[in-house]
């Protein structure tokens, strides 16, 4: 049996860890996510990493994987082994917990800083707001609601890196999709939390999180929709 050589990340902060390296075997449809499992089962229990669904539905064991932030239970080995080498890192712009554990407190705090929370004016007492689905609106965001936070696109965004303040590419997407709601009644308060200087003006179109999008979704095409947004708005002068 083969053997595959991974460098794992250990060490409770960024700044105050290194690389160990291990030797895993090489098996057939091997996923990435196999691999840490493997490491943390079978040979240095106190490995700390994050896993649920495995199976792409949660999002939650998002790594970066030779250098790119990715979903370890959708990728697999044979894909992105470099010579047999595996490199395993935490989401980068994110607080380091311990080893591939990250802090998603800050990415989540962004959401609620983009006005990421739907706000209705129906009471239980009402009928249901409809949302047409054929209409222009609700094509815009199609693909834009099916984020899930994992925090990829958040991991792979330079601006971030470079602008701490940034709300980052998840926060303004889920900013789009409510911004292209015909139910929502902040609309205003909306535009304005992401007009600032750390809102969607501050996106350079890298198109990266779009790249490593693991859903497919364009946060780029969401931001850009957000400046158009803020621009009608403050040429109306509502904002």
């Amino acid at each position: 049996m083969s053997e595959l050589t991974v460098r794992i990340w250990r060490g409770l902060e960024a700044e105050n860890g290194e690389f160990q390296d291990y030797k895993v075997p090489r098996l057939e449809s091997q996923t990435v996510l196999d691999v840490v499992t493997y490491v943390q089962r079978r040979v240095d229990a106190s490995l700390s990493y994050r896993f649920a669904c495995r199976v792409g539905v949660c999002g939650s064991c998002a790594m970066s994987v030779n250098g790119v932030s990715r979903w370890t239970c959708r990728t697999h080995v044979s894909k992105v082994a470099k010579d047999g080498l595996l490199e395993i890192a935490p989401l980068r712009n994110l607080p380091v917990i311990k080893d591939l554990v990250t802090d998603m407190s800050v990415f989540f705090d962004k959401w609620a800083k983009a006005r990421g929370q739907f706000q209705g004016e129906h009471t239980r007492h009402e009928a249901f707001a409809q949302v047409k689905p054929d209409s222009k609106a609700r094509k815009n965001v199609d693909a834009a609601i099916e984020c899930i936070g994992c925090g990829v696109c958040y991991s792979s965004c330079e601006v971030v890196s470079w602008n701490a303040d940034y709300l980052g590419p998840a926060a303004l997407s889920r900013a789009w999709t409510l911004v292209n709601d015909v139910r929502d009644v902040a609309q205003k308060e909306r535009l304005q939390a992401v007009a600032g200087d750390a809102g969607c003006q501050a996106c350079h179109t890298h198109i990266t999180c779009t790249e490593r999008c693991p859903k497919g979704i364009s946060p780029t095409a969401g931001i850009a929709g957000l400046k158009r947004a803020v621009l009608n708005a403050s040429l109306k002068g509502e904002l």
